[in-house]
């Protein structure tokens, strides 16, 4: 298992490693002096004081203090994690849309901040870097769909450089973003990103497939995420938007390939709602 832990932060680079933990799918800990602010069914406000923030790769966000066993607020999974810093302080916000609800931290100073790749029996610990994985899908393209063919990498898109982008055997455009680990909900929104700003290059100028094949604006574009494992709530994400996931990592060693995972459909149990403690930092019961 591999731990990062950084010591009296600034928000920057709390910001930083927070970013970087969405994207790899780790378990999170923020310990920090902070307030906690939920808006949903109904409203609450914690003040100032010491507490830990716990952010899970499935979504669960939970506010402990140093009493009791049960957090004073909470997001189940499902929900989505997302940090800025704004107005000298780091922001921290978990959010779902059914029912609508956000909870929002707000430090404004970071004791410690902990970001752990917790694994189970069906992980797999992958060595390699996202290179790797490219030149793995450009040597047996077959690995993302039958018939696709790559006509460039790196391609600039007003969202930002697409790892790897072709056609597939119909002649339809394909973009296809690379991960080297287990991917949350971030992943799929940056794939979503890259497949809109081709497809407003493709319904502009049609001119993005100039060498290979003119384009139409009637053209779809398909979204592939690679990686080797997803949270269950990308998986959601990503069948909601119509992508496709390949089960794919770079090689472990060097002449060694990596066998696709099955994706873990383990559901996460939501907190027991009666477990709830009253006061401002409470919420409404789930049954209501």
């Amino acid at each position: 298992m591999t731990v990062i832990s950084v010591h009296a932060p600034s928000h920057r680079e709390a910001l930083w490693e927070l970013e970087s933990a969405f994207e790899r799918g780790d378990l999170i800990t923020v310990f920090g002096r902070c307030t906690v602010s939920y808006a949903g069914r109904a409203a609450s406000e914690l003040g100032v004081g010491d507490r830990l923030l716990i952010l899970k790769p499935d979504g669960a966000a939970l506010v402990h203090t140093d009493e009791g066993r049960t957090p004073v607020n909470w997001q189940p999974p499902g929900s989505t994690h997302h940090a800025a810093v704004r107005e000298g302080r780091l922001r921290v916000r978990s959010k779902r849309t059914n029912p609508a609800e956000t909870l929002l931290v707000r430090f404004e100073r970071v004791h410690q901040l902990s970001a752990m790749s917790v694994t189970g029996g069906r992980d797999l610990e992958l060595h390699g870097s996202e290179e790797d994985l490219r030149t793995r899908v450009l040597e047996r393209p077959e690995l993302i769909a039958p018939g696709f063919e790559p006509v460039s990498t790196e391609r600039e898109t007003a969202a930002g450089p697409v790892d790897v982008f072709g056609v597939d055997d119909a002649g339809d455009p394909v973009v296809v973003e690379l991960k080297r680990r287990r991917v949350g909900p971030d992943a799929v929104g940056q794939l979503a990103r890259y497949v809109a700003a081709v497809r407003d290059e493709l319904t502009g100028d049609g001119e993005f497939l100039a060498d290979h094949e003119a384009a139409t604006a009637d053209d779809s574009v398909r979204g592939v995420l690679v990686a080797p494992s997803l949270t269950d709530r990308a998986a959601d994400l990503l069948a909601d938007r119509g992508f496709d996931h390949v089960a794919l990592g770079p090689p472990a060693d060097a002449g060694e390939s990596v066998d696709a995972l099955a994706d873990d459909s383990d559901d996460s149990d939501d907190l027991d709602d009666s477990n709830t403690t009253a006061g401002s930092g409470s919420r409404p019961d789930e049954s209501a």
